[in-house]
């Protein structure tokens, strides 16, 4: 490999580094010396793949100039996952004129390349440099924005729904308060990534986020989890164990599923809540923990309770304040947002020929139920990312190729129940909970609002 940078001393003199270029050349033949046309640009060449990865590993480029001659299969394939392992950068091909016709150069251009120009370049070379330019200056433009939306994605979840806005805004309210949550929605919408969205705005953000699915692990073994064990304190117990309360001294603790933490352990965490102390499994020492509990469930805690399944002082411990989830479904013009935004995750940093969705594949995402949620949406994009043939993924590599004619439609009931209640949220939402202001802008009485409450399920929320 070998660095051509005949401009060097006037760059150093406008005291900015040149532009790079990395300039591969995998053509038997010469015609113009790429570097002597190329004024303000610092080019890196490399004559075989090789020494391009070398490259690519080395520098960090915007831009890339390909000279081909003929390919064979294997060259071909050797090029393909060049680009497909390196970073995203545009790449502009220099290619014989009579190779632009054939099937080989053709779909290649296609699939992997910004732009190309036919060699001689001749009296091309002002236009090369412009392209050169344009596609560095939007290679720049992409990292900038990339650098952008991963800040935005990272201190805020995804969405814009009204249903979806309510949960953000009562993440705002319920960090500020070190107290209990208790969160509660559909398996698959994302409970854990609210609970660590309150955990990161509120005092304890410092301190550790320690997650528990209680009903991930048999009942044995959920105590010696959530509490530790001392050495010797059971068969197999051959040191001191810190349990997932302990871990989470100082920051918060988050019990996934905690409608099926078994009964004789409820009244251990009960305690835990009051007194804030525990002891550690065949342990005397009594010790302080100074941790916010978290919780979430996918079942009726309330229903749980009237069957003698889960403690009622234990439900209200838990339900100080709550957040109920909205099911996908219910998240009116978030699913193209999450599927975009799960699309960029998993292709970002690498080459993909795939550069997003069809019409008709966000059409068939719109019209589907998602009975999994957020987590069968993630599923199906990233199986559709690695197994598509296509530039764009369509509805059936998604799996939904019969979303719009299998839809169960809701009936007219449904339809009004779900605007009531969304209408509802949003009033309360603006009133910050006067039930009286929510009633004069929803345009009722104080007496039916706290009727259609009572109706939705809203009353024992609004006390939590």
């Amino acid at each position: 490999m070998t660095t051509e940078s005949k401009h060097q001393s006037r760059a150093g003199d406008a005291k900015t580094a040149p532009r790079k270029v990395l300039y591969l050349h995998l053509s038997p033949y010469q015609h113009e010396d790429i570097p002597d046309l190329l004024d303000d640009w610092q080019v890196i060449r490399a004559d075989s793949i090789p020494e391009a990865k070398a490259a690519l590993y080395e520098c960090k480029f915007q831009v890339a100039l390909v000279r081909f001659g003929e390919l064979d299969d294997e060259q071909q394939l050797a090029f393909e996952q060049l680009v497909e392992e390196s970073p995203p950068l545009n790449w502009i091909a220099l290619i014989e004129a009579d190779n632009v016709d054939k099937g080989t150069f053709s779909q290649l251009i296609h699939d992997y390349f910004f732009d190309y120009y036919t060699l001689p370049l001749s009296d091309k070379n002002p236009y090369l440099a412009a392209t050169l330019g344009h596609a560095y200056g939007l290679g720049q433009l992409r990292e900038f924005e990339r650098e952008q939306r991963r800040y935005r994605e990272e201190c805020q979840m995804v969405g814009a729904s009204p249903a979806i806005m309510l949960v953000f805004s009562q993440i705002r309210k319920v960090a500020g308060v070190d107290a209990t949550v208790l969160i509660t929605g559909s398996s698959g919408t994302g409970k854990e990534l609210i609970a660590q969205a309150i955990h990161q705005r509120s005092r304890r953000r410092l301190g550790p986020f320690v997650a528990l699915n209680c009903g991930a692990l048999p009942e044995h073994l959920v105590q010696a989890e959530l509490f530790g064990h001392e050495k010797g304190a059971f068969t197999g117990a051959h040191c001191r164990k810190i349990g997932r309360i302990e871990a989470a001294m100082g920051g918060t603790l988050f019990l996934d599923e905690i409608g099926d933490l078994p009964l004789p352990l409820q009244v251990n965490l009960l305690r835990f809540l009051q007194e804030e102390t525990i002891e550690r499994l065949g342990g005397n020492d009594t010790l302080y923990i100074d941790a916010r509990v978290i919780a979430a469930t996918h079942k009726d805690l309330q229903g749980e309770v009237k069957a003698g399944e889960f403690r009622e002082d234990l439900y209200y411990r838990l339900n100080v304040l709550s957040i109920e989830v909205p099911d996908l479904k219910e998240r009116e013009g978030d699913i193209e947002l999450l599927a975009n935004f799960f699309f960029r995750k998993f292709t970002e940093g690498q080459h993909h020929k795939v550069r997003g969705f069809s019409r008709k594949a966000i059409a068939a995402m719109n019209h589907h139920d998602w009975p999994g949620n957020v987590r069968e949406l993630i599923n199906r994009v990233r199986k559709a990312i690695v197994m598509t043939e296509n530039r764009l993924i369509t509805a059936a590599d998604l799996g939904l190729e019969n979303a719009e004619t299998t839809q169960v439609l809701p009936t007219l009931e449904q339809v009004r129940d779900q605007a009531e209640l969304q209408a509802i949220k949003r009033g309360l939402l603006h009133a910050r909970n006067n039930v009286s202001s929510a009633a004069r802008l929803l345009g009722v009485s104080r007496v039916t609002l706290y009727r259609l409450m009572e109706k939705h399920h809203l009353l024992d929320s609004k006390k939590g």
